[in-house]
Parts: structure tokens; sequence; C-alpha cells
């Protein structure tokens, strides 16, 4: 598949009006995340004890922070190479996810 056709793919419509409801779902998913894992170190650190039942949710919060975290290394390097605030991008895509970084390929299919 080209660039063009994949341009054409991630500007459908359809992709636009699922897009920003993702984006919303997953910054609040992930501020959870950060808050429950926050939560965990403040237990262990005052000996509370937490619940076994409760140990699928750090696993999946921290499958979620990290992932989310490789993206936003990804977003940054590529910022940097469209000379973009990596910072900035890095942020904004560990917070949204999948869909910072398509709004970063697409801003870079456009200046080419």
């Amino acid at each position: 598949m080209n660039l063009k056709e994949q341009s054409k793919i991630l500007n459908h419509p359809s992709l636009e009006l699922i897009r920003n409801p993702i984006k919303i779902l997953s910054t609040f998913l992930i501020s959870l995340a950060i808050l429950w894992e926050l939560g965990n170190v403040y237990a262990k650190l005052n000996n509370w004890e937490i619940s076994s039942n409760l140990n699928w949710i750090f696993v999946l919060d921290r499958i979620a922070l990290i992932s989310h975290g490789i993206e936003a290394v990804i977003a940054a390097y590529y910022a940097r190479l469209q000379n973009k605030n990596a910072l900035q991008f890095a942020i904004y895509t560990f917070f949204t996810g999948t869909p910072g970084l398509l709004e970063l390929k697409i801003g870079q299919e456009g200046s080419d």
C-alpha cells in the first residue's frame, strides 16, 4: 500500500468520527492507570495489604503504561524529524495513544 492510499484511509470521515472518542477514553484510562499505580505505591509504602484479586488490574495498567510510553518515544522521535516540539508530541501521544501517532503521521505526509 503506497502513502497516498494510507493517507486516504487515515483521513476517511468514518475514522474521524471514532478518533476523538478514542482519544478521550484513552486519556481517561491512562490517567486512571497512573492514579492506580500511585495508589499501589502509597499502599506499599504504608504496608497496607492489597487484595490478590486486584493483581490483574496492575498487570493491565502496567502493560498500557509501557505501550503508551513506547508510543511516546516513537512520537518524540518523529516529531523531532519534522522539526516539531518533541516533548509536546510525546506527552500528547502518551495520553492519547495510537490516534496521536496517526495525527503525527498524517502531518508528516502533508509535508511531503
